[in-house]
């Protein structure tokens, strides 16, 4: 039986997924000891590794030339940002309910597309697009009196990460895999170095650890993924980001014995159904 690369390619991106789960699962536990830009500036220095790795491959020796240095730094800033708000969303919320309300990044990608990419937006995609966002609303029932602000973050990160594949999308076009990853390692490491050094907490040798878990599967998560659209079509690998809901759950209830309530499964099932109808709808146009 022969395994065409298409589905090679998603089997890529389930396991990326599959990653960055784990990887979510242990920054779960590190943020409650530690500073967010410690985290980070641990992520970047294995981006830079990764950079570095795929120049190798790819035999790019110019990979930190840019053709587009502003648009690089603006991704740079919004992958901070992005990372920053998701992860100490963690601190304050369960994987679920941080994971499904970050699940609407990709319905956030095709809107912010049709703004400032002048793609094409059908009247039901855009129907369905205000339908994902009921789902945020009913996950954190901003009427009720449990609602913190603080519980806007993981929607904070879904716009930021949005913008930045927006904008990835745009550098893209003249800049290779590698040179994106090269400037996003080295803006975020010169940040988080000053960041991560006002704000240190000290580091156990458990901790030390869970650290290590963390770039090992960060790295290993946009790898795999790097793979899987080299080998499949985003439209194709962007669904399965749902799986995350999935890992998020079972995570959550085996390391944090967090159960989601019935608004965050209504509101997540909401999420990722109208989040795959906007994928097929761009993917038709």
């Amino acid at each position: 039986m022969i395994i065409s690369k298409q589905s090679i390619g998603i089997i890529f991106g389930i396991l990326a997924y599959f990653s960055f789960s784990i990887l979510d699962a242990t920054q779960k536990t590190l943020i409650l000891y530690h500073s967010v830009f410690q985290l980070l500036l641990v992520k970047y220095f294995f981006v830079l590794f990764l950079s570095l790795v795929e120049s190798k491959r790819k035999n790019n020796i110019h990979f930190y030339k840019s053709k587009s240095i502003k648009l690089q730094i603006f991704r740079s800033l919004l992958s901070v940002i992005e990372s920053g708000c998701f992860v100490l969303s963690f601190k304050y919320l369960s994987l679920a309910d941080a994971h499904s309300v970050g699940s609407l990044a990709p319905v956030i990608v095709v809107a912010l597309s049709a703004i400032f990419l002048k793609e094409k937006v059908s009247t039901k995609t855009w129907i369905a697009i205000f339908v994902g966002f009921i789902g945020v609303l009913i996950i954190l029932r901003p009427t009720s009196s449990i609602f913190d602000p603080k519980a806007l973050l993981p929607l904070l990160a879904a716009f930021a990460l949005g913008l930045y594949q927006v904008v990835t999308k745009k550098v893209s076009e003249h800049d290779a895999t590698e040179t994106s990853l090269f400037y996003t390692s080295i803006i975020g490491i010169f940040a988080m170095s000053f960041l991560a050094s006002n704000f240190w907490s000290p580091i156990s040798s458990s901790s030390y650890i869970l650290f290590l878990i963390v770039g090992i599967f960060f790295s290993l998560g946009i790898y795999l993924q790097i793979i899987a659209l080299s080998m499949a079509s985003a439209s194709i690998i962007q669904p399965f980001h749902y799986t995350l809901i999935f890992w998020a759950i079972i995570f959550g209830y085996i390391f944090y014995n967090d159960i989601p309530d019935l608004f965050t499964i209504v509101g997540a099932v909401i999420i990722t159904l109208s989040g795959i109808f906007v994928l097929t709808q761009s993917t038709k146009s």
